[in-house]
């Protein structure tokens, strides 16, 4: 009964919080499913948006303009991670690699510091709500009417003749470039995009937190694939519909996984590696099945 108590406590801090994150799973699902783009960029981006956000915030900026400044380097990284891939022929995740590890040099430069605390400054949840800013359900309505607008814009984007392209570049490079469209361009812009989406939640982070630090983003790139693999399995990938609803519903159940693994008295310690072998099961189960298991494997061991 205390367990299930202690869990159901923690419910509206989960929610809030796997709303912010899902901007981070929108930028894996992004490059990974629409672009067949494999890409690290996120892990960079999202600690590049709150460190951004944190400085300017600190600073006296307007903190919506300092989230669409956030927002313009998160592009600008994914941009260069796609840039470094298209004219010097490296691999995309090597590409994202170098890009994140550069951008931790960036982003203490930025902040000058390992860590910025922000809760003297006012937020864009103190601007909207005033007093009842630190309240969950304030931050989980406000979050997530940004969230439904990104999701709204996305579906918009992709049923369109660009976003289609987009698609296509994806499914098929060379025959989207037989058909007159512009890989290059296309690829740059949905991993800038991507990236952008990743460093929004960063920004969005430092803010509900009340602060900003170097190492934010430590780890976020496998919560947002676990994520997005139990988002794909709860509503599918049949329609672009399913594919953008799926980051949104992954971060939601995840959280509440993960919260409950807690609750159980899992070491926090262990959930990185929880999480790991959670995505490692998730990815091989489908070629496990289709190779017959365990039978299959053996049968390659011997020849």
């Amino acid at each position: 009964m205390d367990v299930f108590n202690s869990f159901y406590g923690l419910i509206p801090v989960t929610i809030a919080q796997s709303l912010i994150v899902s901007f981070v799973v929108l930028g894996v699902m992004l490059p990974f499913r629409i672009l067949n783009f494999p890409d690290l960029t996120s892990e960079g981006a999202f600690p590049l948006g709150g460190c951004v956000c944190g400085t300017l915030i600190a600073a006296g900026v307007n903190p919506f303009l300092a989230c669409f400044v956030a927002l313009v380097c998160g592009f600008a990284a994914g941009c260069t991670t796609a840039f470094i891939h298209l004219r010097f022929k490296i691999n995309t995740l090597l590409a994202g690699i170098l890009v994140m590890t550069m951008l931790y040099s960036i982003n203490l430069r930025i902040m000058g510091r390992t860590n910025i605390p922000l809760f003297t400054y006012d937020t864009v949840f103190t601007i909207v709500a005033g007093a009842s800013a630190n309240f969950p359900w304030v931050k989980i309505l406000i979050v997530g009417l940004l969230i439904a607008i990104v999701v709204a814009a996305m579906l918009y984007f992709f049923m369109s003749e660009k976003g289609t392209s987009m698609r296509a570049v994806g499914a098929s490079p060379d025959m989207a470039e037989a058909q007159g469209i512009n890989v290059g361009t296309a690829t740059i812009i949905g991993v800038g995009a991507a990236s952008a989406l990743s460093a929004t939640g960063g920004s969005i982070m430092v803010q509900t937190q009340g602060f900003a630090d170097v190492n934010m983003g430590f780890g976020i790139l496998i919560n947002g694939l676990a994520a997005l693999i139990i988002g794909e399995a709860i509503t599918g990938r049949q329609t672009i519909l399913r594919q953008v609803l799926a980051p949104v519903v992954g971060s939601l159940v995840y959280y509440q996984l993960i919260s409950f693994c807690l609750t159980l008295g899992l070491a926090p310690a262990d959930l990185k590696f929880a999480t790991g072998a959670f995505v490692l099961l998730m990815l091989a189960l489908p070629n496990l099945r289709k190779s017959g298991g365990g039978v299959a494997i053996r049968e390659k061991v011997r020849e």
